[in-house]
């Protein structure tokens, strides 16, 4: 594997800094993207491209390149019968996901309610919930539930008050799940419960009861609503704006 020092992007700060070094391999948009997906397990090239609507195919050959010079990815070939060639994170970039997780903590204060120009992506709420869910609501409870988004196909763990999530085929779960994005995003934020989801048929239980989905929403959901999230404060209006020179970033 490649130092991530060996090729950095084009553009860099040129500042010895921890901080803008790790900038010029993460920094440009899209990237961590990239390794938020990855965090769920290996894609195919066309995975990544369905998973992230406007980036264009140019732009992640591009992104895609420069992770794998920087040491962060690294390409594979799935096993028969699939045989498919898939990116997947090294131990390099396996290490971003407590920056991750710390980046969507802090990042959560801005979210407010969703705009209309807003698209959930499901991939990113598996992600999610690495870093929201309640280690007090998973105390004692060891089950794997497969949630169905759509045509893809998640594992949530929880075992020792920890939950780990993936994509893909899921062996021997104890609930299956089947729902949209729009009401995993609802019951996540609390604001559908699970027996509304259930009796509006927003929500189907293939296997596990009632009682199984109200244990998964108690673990995996967000400790606060859209429209709680503290606002950051305006500038005065009085206040001249401030001119901002347009970054040349990707």
């Amino acid at each position: 594997m490649r130092s991530p020092n060996a090729q950095l992007s084009r553009r860099s700060y040129d500042q010895y800094c921890a901080i803008a070094r790790g900038l010029d391999v993460v920094g440009d948009r899209w990237t961590l993207l990239l390794v938020r997906d990855l965090l769920l397990g290996p894609k195919r090239y066309k995975d990544l491209l369905t998973g992230l609507p406007g980036i264009g195919t140019n732009l992640l050959a591009d992104r895609l390149k420069e992770l794998e010079a920087a040491g962060l990815i690294e390409r594979t070939t799935l096993p028969p019968p699939a045989g498919s060639t898939v990116y997947q994170l090294t131990e390099t970039g396996q290490a971003l996901e407590s920056v991750m997780t710390a980046l969507g903590r802090w990042g959560a204060r801005f979210l407010g309610a969703p705009r209309k120009t807003d698209i959930m992506v499901p991939r990113a709420y598996f992600v999610a919930m690495r870093g929201v869910f309640d280690p007090q609501a998973a105390a004692g409870i060891t089950a794997t539930y497969e949630v169905r988004i759509a045509d893809l196909v998640f594992e949530v763990r929880v075992a020792d008050a920890r939950v780990t999530t993936s994509e893909g085929r899921v062996r021997n779960p104890d609930v299956i799940l089947t729902m949209d994005v729009e009401t995993l995003n609802a019951l996540m934020f609390h604001t559908l419960t699970p027996g509304a989801a259930v009796a509006s048929g927003r929500v189907e239980i293939a296997k596990g009861d009632l009682k199984a989905l109200e244990r998964f929403v108690a673990i995996i959901g967000f400790h606060f609503r859209p429209d709680m999230v503290a606002k950051e404060p305006s500038p005065a209006r009085n206040r001249p704006a401030r001119r901002v020179r347009p970054t040349t970033r990707g």
